[in-house]
C-alpha cells in the first residue's frame, strides 16, 4: 500500500488531497486501487499514513515472487517415491542462481515484463523479444559486460535458461543485437511506464525534477555514428570520441528520463529541449528544476519563467563579487553544523540568490589555494634563478611563455601575483624576474573560500529548505556514477547510432532495478549497498542433479543451493523466500519398452 496524492481546483485555488492506494497483479500486469480517500493531510498525518501503509503492505517484492516461475506438470509424472542408485548419483551443473533470480523478481516487480509482451507481441521468432530483453538487462543488472560475452560466457553459466526456459543455444549474437533494435523505439513507452510504476510503489513526489549531463567515451572511431564527437570528456578521455547522456531524476535519484546528445554538445544547449520533453509527459505545473551551474544561463532560466517553472540553479563563482558587503554582515543561519546560508533578495524582487558557507569546503579551498600558490612561488624562484645564472639568457618571449605555461597548470592562484621581466641593468643583454603578492586577491580568496551562490525564483522559500533542494543534485551525481561504473556503460563498444541509443536504455533499465532494489533495502534497514547484495545472493548457486533409479531411468532436478546465515539475513529483511527446487522432477530417459 501507498499514498498517492490527488490534485483539485476549487474556487481558484489549488488544493492536495490523499488516497490510500494498494497494488494487485491482473492477467495485464500489475494495476491499483483505491482504498481509502484520506483528505487532506499535514505532513505530520501524511507521514504516519505512510508508515502504517508499509506495515499493511510489507515489502512488496512478496507480492511478485509466488507467480514467477510456476513449474508446469511434467508429461511423464514421476511416483512420490523411487527407488535411487546412490552410488550412481551425481551433479551435471552448476550454474549462478541467487543474482539473476533477483534481477528477474525486480523486473516482474517493476511491471516490465507485462508491459514489453504488450509492446511487442510474440510473432514468428522462436524467443519473445520480451524475454530476451530481460536476458539484456539482467546481465547489465547482474554483470555487465558485452553481448559478446553474454553469447559466449555470462548466459550459459547462469540459471536463466531454467527461469526462462531460453535455450543457451537460442541466446546469440545476431539475436541479442535484434533485440537491442527492437527495444529502442519504445524508450518513450517504457520510460512513461516506469515514472507511473515507481510512483506507485514509492509515493514519489513529481514537482522536483533534477538535471545533469555527463559524457561517455567510445573505444574504436564509430564512423558510423554521427553523434560520436570529441569535446569535453569527463571521463579525462579527450583523445577518444564521445556522446553525451542526459539524465532528468526525481528526488533520491528515480530515473525519469534520459537523452542522448552529440559529443561536441555544450550542457546550456540541452535544457531546452528537456524542459519541452518532460513537460510533454508530466505537464508543465508546479515543476522545480535544480540544475548546476554548467546549465545556467539567462536565455534558459527566462524559458522556464517564460513557462511558469522554477528553478534552483548554480551560479558562476564569478557572481559573488556582487555580495561581497553580504559575506561579512550577520543574517546567516545555520543548516548543520559546518554549513550555514543568507537570503538576498535579487534587485527586481522576481529571484533570489542564497549564499551557501561551508567550513569544510572553506578548508579544501584554501588548502587548493596554498599548494597552487607554492607551486607558482617554486616556479617563479626556478627560473629567476636560471635567468640569474645562465650565460646564454632565453629571449623575453620564450620567459613569458614559461611563466604562461605555469600560471595555466595553477589557475585557481595565478591572480595572486604581478609578475614583470625586465632588462638586468647589471648584466646588459640579460633578463631579471621580479613578481609581488597581490594583496586584494588574498583578501578576497581569504573571504569567499567555501561559499558558492545559488539562484531561485522561489520566491518566499527559507534559505535553508532552498539549500536542501539543490543538494539534491548529489542524486543525479550518484545515478551518473552507478550508470558508469557499476552498469559498465563505459566505455562503449557499438559504433552504430541506434545500437548505442539502445545499449544506453538498457544501462538505464537496469539502474531502475538498482534503484527499485536500494529503495527497498533502506525501508527494511540494509541501508544502500545494493553491490553487497547482489554480490551476496551471486553465490546462492543452482545445481544440475541426476539420480539413478532401479528401473534403470534416470531422475533430473534443479536444486538450490540453502544459504547461508548472512544470505538468509538479507533475504529475510527483503521479505524473499528463496526457492528450494526450481520445477518438478522430471525423468531424463525415456521408459525401456
Amino acid at each position: 500500500m501507498f499514498l498517492r496524492k490527488i490534485q483539485r481546483r476549487k474556487n481558484g485555488k489549488s488544493h492536495a488531497y490523499w488516497a490510500l492506494m494498494e497494488s494487485f497483479r491482473t492477467a495485464r500486469g500489475p494495476r491499483t486501487r483505491v482504498v481509502a480517500y484520506l483528505g487532506e493531510l499535514s505532513a505530520h498525518e501524511r507521514e504516519g499514513w505512510a508508515q502504517l501503509a508499509n506495515q499493511l503492505s510489507g515489502n512488496p517484492l512478496k507480492e511478485f515472487q509466488p507467480s514467477l516461475f510456476e513449474p508446469r506438470p511434467p508429461a511423464d509424472p514421476v511416483p512420490e517415491n523411487v527407488t535411487v542408485n546412490v552410488a550412481g548419483v551425481r551433479v551435471e551443473r552448476t550454474a549462478d542462481f541467487g543474482d539473476v533470480w533477483l534481477a528477474l523478481t525486480l523486473w516482474h516487480a517493476l511491471g516490465l515484463d507485462a508491459l514489453l509482451a504488450d509492446l511487442l507481441p510474440k510473432g514468428r521468432e522462436t524467443v519473445p523479444w520480451a524475454q530476451m530483453a530481460a536476458i539484456l538487462v539482467a546481465a547489465r543488472f547482474c554483470h555487465p559486460s558485452s553481448e559478446r560475452q553474454i553469447e559466449q560466457a555470462w548466459y550459459s553459466g547462469t540459471a536463466l535458461r531454467e527461469l526462462l526456459g531460453v535455450a543457451s543455444e537460442q541466446v546469440y549474437l545476431q539475436r541479442l543485437y535484434r533485440t537491442l533494435d527492437v527495444l529502442l523505439p519504445h524508450k518513450d513507452a517504457i520510460e512513461t511506464h516506469l515514472t507511473a510504476r515507481l510512483g506507485e510503489l514509492f509515493d514519489l513526489d513529481y514537482e522536483l525534477f533534477i538535471y545533469d549531463v555527463t559524457s561517455t567515451y567510445f573505444e574504436g572511431d564509430a564512423l558510423a555514428n554521427p553523434q560520436a564527437k570529441r569535446g569535453y570528456s569527463r571521463d579525462k578521455r579527450s583523445d577518444c570520441k564521445q556522446v553525451c547522456v542526459a539524465l532528468v531524476v526525481t528526488t533520491g535519484g528515480m530515473p525519469l528520463g534520459h537523452e542522448v546528445f552529440d559529443g561536441n554538445r555544450t550542457d546550456v544547449t540541452t535544457v531546452e529541449e528537456i524542459v519541452e520533453a518532460m513537460e510533454a509527459k508530466y505537464g508543465r505545473a508546479k515543476r522545480i528544476w535544480a540544475m548546476d551551474r554548467g546549465m545556467v544561463n539567462e536565455d534558459n532560466l527566462r524559458f522556464i519563467r517564460e513557462r511558469g517553472g522554477h528553478y534552483i540553479v548554480g551560479t558562476p563563482r564569478s557572481h559573488l563579487r556582487r555580495y561581497e558587503s553580504a559575506l561579512t554582515e550577520q543574517g546567516w543561519s545555520h543548516v548543520y553544523e559546518d554549513l550555514e546560508v543568507k537570503l538576498c533578495p535579487g534587485p527586481d524582487g522576481e529571484e533570489a540568490f542564497i549564499l551557501c558557507r561551508s567550513t569544510a569546503r572553506a578548508a579544501k579551498e584554501q588548502a587548493m589555494h596554498e599548494r597552487f600558490s607554492k607551486r607558482i612561488e617554486d616556479g617563479l624562484e626556478s627560473l629567476g634563478r636560471r635567468l640569474a645564472r645562465t650565460q646564454k639568457p632565453p629571449s623575453r618571449a620564450q620567459a613569458e611563455r614559461q611563466i604562461g605555461r605555469l600560471l595555466q597548470k595553477n589557475s585557481r592562484a595565478a591572480g595572486k601575483y604581478k609578475i614583470e621581466i625586465d632588462d638586468d641593468p647589471d648584466r646588459p643583454g640579460h633578463l631579471r624576474l621580479a613578481w609581488t603578492c597581490n594583496e586584494a586577491w588574498s583578501q578576497w580568496a581569504s573571504l569567499s573560500e567555501g561559499v558558492y551562490l545559488l539562484r531561485t525564483n522561489l520566491v518566499g522559500w527559507e534559505p535553508e529548505a532552498l539549500w536542501k533542494t539543490y543538494i539534491q543534485l548529489t542524486d543525479v551525481e550518484a545515478a551518473f556514477r552507478t550508470v558508469k561504473c557499476d552498469l559498465g556503460l563505459r566505455p562503449i563498444y557499438h559504433q552504430v547510432e541506434r545500437r548505442v541509443h539502445a545499449h544506453i536504455l538498457v544501462a538505464f533499465l537496469a539502474y531502475a532495478l538498482r534503484k527499485t532494489l536500494q529503495t527497498w533495502m533502506k525501508t527494511s534497514g540494509l541501508g544502500r549497498g545494493v553491490g553487497t547484495v547482489v554480490n551476496e545472493l551471486a553465490r546462492i548457486k543452482c545445481s544440475e542433479i541426476v539420480l539413478p533409479t532401479a528401473s534403470g531411468r534416470e531422475l533430473q532436478l534443479h536444486c538450490i543451493t540453502r544459504p547461508d546465515k548472512h544470505q538468509q539475513t538479507l533475504l529475510t529483511h527483503l521479505g524473499l523466500v528463496l526457492p528450494t527446487r526450481l520445477g518438478q522432477p522430471k525423468w531424463r530417459t525415456a521408459l525401456k519398452p
